[in-house]
């Protein structure tokens, strides 16, 4: 079903502070920088290898970053997997009785289209399937 891992995501609470660690520390190179409405977030690429660390900073605390940072505190939030197709994989999700929080994607970071599986279903992992645009 997946191609690669995508990304880690990880929630912040202090983007700026967050990129300057990754950057000097592990000399991560920042490659996109973008404001996600419609997730709540502020959310930045750094790539290591052929996948990413991404941070997320919740633009409030009713996102669901936000809701996260209040019950755990800052560090990993979800894993992403990298998919050609990301229909089908929704499909063979739900036909082997996955849970999934997005039955249908949505939009992400770079124009990708995003969907969610439940961790209830992943043993406690919010997952991300990820189709990256055509350009990325």
């Amino acid at each position: 079903m997946f191609k690669r891992i995508d990304h880690i995501g990880i929630a912040v609470e202090d983007l700026d502070a967050a990129i300057k660690l990754h950057e000097r520390s592990f000399e991560m190179e920042l490659v996109h920088r973008e404001t996600v409405e419609s997730q709540g977030v502020e959310a930045v690429l750094l790539d290591v290898g052929e996948g990413h660390i991404e941070l997320l900073r919740p633009l409030g605390p009713d996102t669901p970053v936000g809701k996260f940072l209040a019950r755990k505190g800052p560090g990993i939030h979800h894993v992403a997997y990298a998919v050609e197709d990301i229909d089908e994989a929704l499909d063979q999700a739900q036909s082997i009785g996955l849970k999934l929080i997005d039955r249908s994607p949505r939009t992400g970071i770079r124009g990708s289209r995003v969907a969610f599986v439940h961790p209830a279903a992943t043993g406690s992992v919010l997952t991300e399937i990820v189709q990256p645009a055509e350009n990325h």
